[in-house]
């Protein structure tokens, strides 16, 4: 699908060690937890169980490695949520989006601890959770003079451009229809093997012009990343919840509640201070 499929690993292998070494262990963490799929499961279930499975994305804001182990910060709210409940969680780092949605559908995950826009087409087919962030869609360039590619000033630029995205990433959609509101064709290319985090490196390099990526978490690449803008919006600012099955009403109102009652406490602003004291938080 990718021309660097084969000989990119060899030549440009240096430029994402941190980023595949992080997929490495998300597969290697992931791959005993490979699941047949099973029965629905709603919070009456899971409590006998004992065992919340969560699943999430391996990025530098959400869940990620550090010298002290695990950290992050849903992975943080995860961990005070089924302390209260009680649970042991059952973490599960996925990096595709395409995946965590299909482990959500199988029953082989209860949640979806991963920042999801609060769109139509996502409430169709799950239930998402109160709003964890406020966040945004941002256009990921190399900075102007940097490159052949042409700097993009406005949206009305993005007209008959190709935008790399995530494969099944909730962009698309946007995407889509900004192409409707600019009048003009905006190219869509999913990249099924690819974060939009390793894509944000992509663009760096100059192997890729353009990326789309949450505002977020872009802000916490940006320092490693010089060459990198991410000044222009693609989507309007918009509340990103964590999402649920269709068969789980019972956990997404013991969520909804606790995370009420959480925003209020120490240990949550403990965590925001920790983490995205600079980003948009509910």
């Amino acid at each position: 699908m990718f021309a660097m499929q084969h000989t990119y690993f060899y030549h440009k292998l240096a430029k994402y060690v941190f980023l595949f070494i992080a997929i490495g262990l998300g597969v290697w963490i992931f791959r005993g937890h490979k699941q047949p799929i099973s029965a629905p499961r709603d919070f009456a279930a899971i409590k006998a169980s004992g065992v919340l499975r969560v699943a999430v994305e391996y990025n530098k804001l959400n869940f990620y490695v550090d010298s002290n182990g695990l950290a992050g910060f849903n992975y943080e709210i995860v961990k005070a949520f089924a302390r209260d409940m009680k649970l042991r969680a059952d973490i599960r780092p996925v990096m595709s989006e395409t995946e965590r949605l299909e482990a959500l559908r199988k029953d082989t995950v209860d949640l979806l601890a991963c920042n999801l826009p609060s769109t139509i087409e996502l409430k169709d087919s799950l239930l998402l959770s109160s709003p964890i962030m406020l966040n945004k869609q941002v256009l990921i360039q190399r900075k102007r003079g940097i490159g052949k590619a042409p700097y993009i000033k406005s949206q009305l630029d993005l007209a008959r451009k190709t935008l790399n995205v995530p494969q099944n990433s909730p962009a698309i959609l946007r995407i889509q229809n900004l192409s409707n509101e600019i009048g003009d064709t905006i190219y869509i290319k999913e990249i099924k093997q690819y974060s939009s985090e390793q894509l944000m490196y992509m663009v760096e390099h100059g192997d890729i012009d353009y990326a789309v990526c949450d505002e977020n978490i872009a802000k916490q690449y940006a320092p490693h990343l010089p060459h990198i803008d991410m000044q222009m919006a693609i989507s309007f600012t918009q509340f990103y919840s964590w999402g649920m099955s269709k068969h789980s009403p019972q956990l997404l109102r013991q969520f909804n509640c606790w995370i009420e009652r959480f925003k209020k406490t120490a240990e949550y602003k403990h965590i925001c201070k920790k983490y995205v004291e600079n980003l948009n938080l509910k």
